[in-house]
């Protein structure tokens, strides 16, 4: 199994705390983000890990890791940075990550073990860790519906109410070997500014569309986001009060 840690922006909304370092090199705890997932990868049973990395990508830390360039970093979204994976991941299965979450090693085996050829972990807990981060949670939440057996009917929309947020999609994503060529084979059809252009739930969607059927393995809160200031000073919070534990 392989991993890929999408790590090539900077994070602009972390304010100065990136003006020397990119975002997966923030410190939570004293840690920096990128060695959270590697260690909650690690535990899982992945050790053959790649990194995107784009901004300052030279200061990322990560030593065992092989290192992708995405020179494109200012002008693409993360779907770009898979891409640029491509050839890495070759016809292996792959635990794809952001790296501005945390997490331990269980969604990341629960994923693993997921019976649809690509799955997507989300929180069912996602209000309480929104109504913390926000003022009014549907500022930044996201549309995620689910169909039967736990597969994904929509994703990554504007919400208008509650009723449209069966949880929220984390940031994590794994797919089988027959998962990942369909997802290649879908983004080898596009023009490259199409692909340029093209955010992560837009692919999920559009892959959707197209018939693929996307798993949903759910997570019960236990994990967090960093984006902001308020949210590295929340998550740290929550470590030093044991709500959020992420010993591996």
């Amino acid at each position: 199994m392989k991993s890929v840690l999408l790590a090539a922006g900077r994070g602009r909304r972390l304010g100065d705390l990136t003006n020397n370092r990119p975002k997966c090199m923030v410190e939570l705890s004293a840690k920096p983000l990128i060695h959270w997932q590697i260690s909650a990868l690690s535990a899982a049973g992945i050790e053959d890990i790649a990194v995107v990395r784009g901004y300052l990508g030279e200061s990322i830390d990560a030593p065992k890791a092989t290192f992708i360039e995405n020179k494109d970093w200012q002008t693409t979204n993360m779907v770009t940075s898979l891409y640029k994976a491509r050839h890495w991941i070759g016809d292996q299965p792959v635990v794809v990550s952001y790296t501005d979450i945390v997490y331990g090693p269980d969604p990341v085996r629960r994923l693993m073990s997921a019976y649809n050829d690509i799955a997507i972990t989300y929180d069912t807990d996602w209000l309480d860790l929104w109504s913390k981060r926000f003022a009014d949670p549907l500022s930044d939440a996201e549309t995620f519906c689910l169909g039967s057996n736990n597969t994904i009917s929509g994703i990554g929309q504007k919400p208008s109410n509650l009723g449209q947020i069966e949880g929220q999609y984390m940031g994590l994503l794994h797919f089988s070997k027959v998962g990942w060529h369909e997802c290649l084979k879908y983004l080898d059809s596009l023009t490259e500014l199409d692909r340029k252009a093209m955010d992560m739930t837009s692919m999920l969607r559009e892959l959707i569309s197209d018939g693929q059927k996307i798993h949903g393995v759910p997570v019960h809160g236990n994990w967090a986001e960093i984006d902001s200031e308020s949210d590295l000073i929340l998550c740290n919070s929550m470590l030093k009060s044991g709500k959020l534990q992420l010993i591996v």
